[in-house]
């Protein structure tokens, strides 16, 4: 029987890559020192050692939502009784046990036990909008995962995200669905950053460390589940250790002193979608070092032009309202940061939530007689200011079985039809449910007339359509009025997904200034996106690469800040390429990457290419140097492997492999690639031992079960194969070979 192969290739989705063809080219400098990371977990206290001098805030912060963000098993409130009752699936039973003060899940799935024991509880069910409850075990490897199983709060059911694998929400789980349809399942998502996994970041404990760099097991530490102090105020043992001494110096600087960008910098950390330009991230370090708040805007279907929510977000839809572009509004303004209670501009404490005084401390007139603006009885929830202007809209990647509505932060004027047209559930619909928007619109008309203007920029994208020409973005970007960054960088990014020759775009005059120009400002957002522009456009001109070369020389300590963004970008660029199969243009931006910041995921990512390209010996020099720059990262090794597969050295690609294996013996797919090294040389008992190790790794392995399959199939063992067929179309269920395989299988069996 012919045995043929799936085959993993082990890549980076992080950050790309690009390099100097000749002598005559203007090079650029080198990238300068790295950010200071004088900051070390060592610095840290805990949130108890603030009690004794700061017992008035300490006290609040314990009884908020932050204060309750989640716990060990042994303190944690659960949203429902762990009495033994399971959680039924058509193919698996899991059952929650409480052991005096553990708690552990036992999953029985394919006639195995699996037992996880919980670390860590994660939310309670807080928020208004609809609050969930999730949990947390360790991972043979030393990273800590979410687990899939979670607890919604109004009945206290179990659900689970089908995002992942079936794209269908938030579910509760029934006994008509299937474990895998979990897309969660096998637990992925880690707490920390590495470019390694699907992560939630630092955000659901209090400074969490994951080494994910040459250091197996991975070490995870977590100061609390809690969101304690120091992730607001930063490393407080100085601190502490100063007040004891009688300093007049405070170790810390107190956050009621930061301008409102450096306020919303804090809360941000967690309550904005942020993509990681560098691992390490602790409070005490500069946010911007760390992550980007507007690269999730390149590409992205998360929010409208307008910040609104498309699919999932965060809070920083603030950034587009106009109480923080003209009233300069902070978090912290609304939200009082120790016991999370709401208050007026001023600092004045408010009954609730719903309290007008937020909004008519500033606009005072509208408090007067509120009907005269709100059209609606003074007493009515249609009279209270957030009811129209901050509605709780659920988030729509969510689905609607889960109740998990978010208020929105663009703080926006309702407009029906305009809402309607943008598939958002917008004000008015959340009473008048048995109204259309063209009838909704026409009170608002009647009502208040001509309504105030979006401001200038984001009404243009929202007036074009998602695949608009390069023309039109052009002329949005040369006419943007400042007024909204983000909506400028929204703008600049849907314009350089038109390049379509890298390097060979011609820039007229004017737009060329006009890119120049944003390139010159202080965002690093906005001058990396501009970089990444020009250089993607028109890298190859003499101009261009002047300056180009003048502005990272002019960088100072932003260097590190920029470049990673502006590679980033570019490497997004290089990954639209490569999925549509066109190696060649990839490998072209991939390398412009490189020459910004020569890392080894963009060396990685360029290897790739070229063998897409078919440019093998090429590609095996690109693998070649991200083992250089990243010699203990396994990944290198693991696309190493693949190239010397690609060469037909079998000899060099098992080394590679067991390289990879010796650095992290926890890496699936360096076990997954070395079966496959064994099967090749017909040596199937030696391959179905490497294929059951990577399964045991990572039993969501979809490809290793199908290779699994075949070994079986070739060795006659038909049930076994049977099995391991099953479980790969379990997780993979449109798979080609593992479809055709099947009926294969079938057929023989039927003989």
């Amino acid at each position: 029987m012919t045995v043929v192969l799936t085959t993993a290739v082990a890549i980076w989705v992080l950050g790309r890559r690009a390099t100097v063809d000749s002598a005559e080219r203007i090079a650029f400098p080198d990238p300068r020192a790295g950010v200071d990371d004088s900051v070390s977990i060592a610095d840290f206290a805990g949130a108890d050692a603030c009690a004794s001098c700061h017992k008035t805030q300490y006290d609040a912060w314990r009884g908020s939502t932050h204060g309750r963000a989640g716990a060990v098993p042994a303190v944690a409130t659960l949203l429902r009784d762990v009495d033994g009752s399971p959680i039924r699936f058509r193919d698996a039973t899991v059952t929650p046990r409480r052991d005096g003060v553990g708690l552990a899940f036992l999953v029985d799935w394919q006639d195995t036990i699996r037992v996880l024991e919980v670390e860590g509880v994660i939310g309670g069910g807080h928020l208004a909008g609809g609050g969930t409850q999730g949990f947390v075990s360790r991972h043979a490897d030393g990273s800590l995962r979410l687990l899939p199983f979670e607890l919604e709060r109004r009945g206290g059911q179990w659900f689970c995200s089908t995002n992942t694998r079936l794209n269908r929400g938030w579910k509760l789980i029934t006994s008509e669905m299937s474990l895998t349809d979990c897309g969660d399942w096998p637990p992925a998502r880690v707490l920390g950053t590495a470019p390694r996994f699907a992560s939630c970041q630092e955000c659901h404990a209090s400074q969490v460390q994951l080494s994910a760099s040459g250091q197996v097991p991975y070490q995870t530490t977590v100061q609390s589940y809690a969101i304690d102090c120091e992730s607001c105020h930063g490393p407080a043992r100085r601190h502490i250790a100063l007040a004891a001494a009688g300093s007049e110096r405070t170790g810390l600087t107190p956050l009621s002193t930061l301008d409102v960008e450096e306020s919303l910098e804090v809360c941000f950390r967690c309550h904005a979608l942020k993509d990681n330009v560098r691992p390490g991230f602790i409070p005490g370090k500069k946010l911007a070092d760390y992550y980007s708040l507007s690269l999730s805007l390149l590409g992205s279907k998360d929010v409208h032009a307008d910040g609104r929510t498309r699919t999932f977000a965060y809070q920083q839809g603030h950034l587009y309202s106009d109480c923080y572009l003209s009233g300069r509004v902070s978090c912290n303004d609304c939200h009082e940061p120790h016991g999370q209670n709401f208050r007026d501009v001023s600092g004045r404490r408010l009954a609730s939530r719903f309290d007008d005084a937020q909004c008519t401390a500033c606009h005072a007139s509208k408090a007067e007689h509120p009907e005269r603006h709100t059209h609606h009885r003074p007493v009515s929830d249609g009279s209270r200011c957030v009811s129209c202007h901050m509605p709780y809209l659920q988030q729509p990647e969510v689905g609607s079985e889960i109740q998990y509505a978010r208020s929105d932060h663009t703080i926006g004027i309702p407009r029906p039809a305009a809402d309607s047209s943008q598939g958002i559930a917008y004000a008015c619909a959340g009473c008048h449910r048995d109204r259309g928007a063209r009838v909704l619109q026409q009170f608002v008309d009647d009502w208040w007339g001509e309504l105030k203007p979006r401001p200038l920029t984001v009404q243009r994208l929202l007036e074009l359509p998602e695949t608009a020409a390069e023309k039109s973005l052009r002329a949005v970007i040369l006419e943007d009025d400042g007024a909204v960054p983000t909506a400028l960088y929204d703008a600049l990014g849907r314009w350089l997904i038109t390049v379509r020759e890298p390097g060979q775009q011609r820039l007229d005059r004017g737009f060329r200034k006009r890119l120049e120009s944003i390139a010159d400002g202080e965002d690093p957002e906005l001058v990396s996106l501009a970089l990444a522009a020009l250089h993607m456009a028109d890298g190859e001109s003499a101009a261009s690469r002047r300056f180009l070369g003048t502005r990272l020389a002019a960088l100072g300590q932003r260097d590190a800040q920029v470049r990673g963004r502006w590679a980033i970008v570019l490497g997004f660029l290089g990954d639209r390429f490569l999925e549509r199969g066109d190696g060649g243009r990839a490998a072209m931006t991939y390398r412009r990457a490189l020459e910004i910041n020569p890392s080894a995921p963009l060396w990685v990512s360029y290897g790739s290419a070229l063998l897409n390209a078919g440019s093998v010996a090429e590609a095996s020099g690109a693998f070649r140097a991200a083992t250089l720059v990243e010699p203990r990262n396994p990944l290198s090794w693991i696309n190493l492997g693949m190239v010397a597969t690609h060469l037909g050295d079998t000899d060099a690609a098992r080394r590679s492999y067991e390289q990879a294996i010796a650095l992290n013996p926890f890496e699936p797919i360096a076990h997954f690639n070395l079966a496959n090294t064994f099967a090749r040389a017909n040596n199937l008992s030696a391959a179905v031992r490497a294929y059951e190790q990577a399964i045991r790794l990572d039993p969501g392995f979809a490809e290793a079960w199908f290779n699994l399959a075949r070994m079986h199939l070739a060795r006659s063992e038909w049930a076994l194969a049977q099995r391991a067929l099953l479980t790969g179309l379990a997780f993979d269920r449109d798979n080609a070979d593992g479809l055709q395989m099947s009926q294969e299988l079938a057929a023989r069996q039927g003989r």
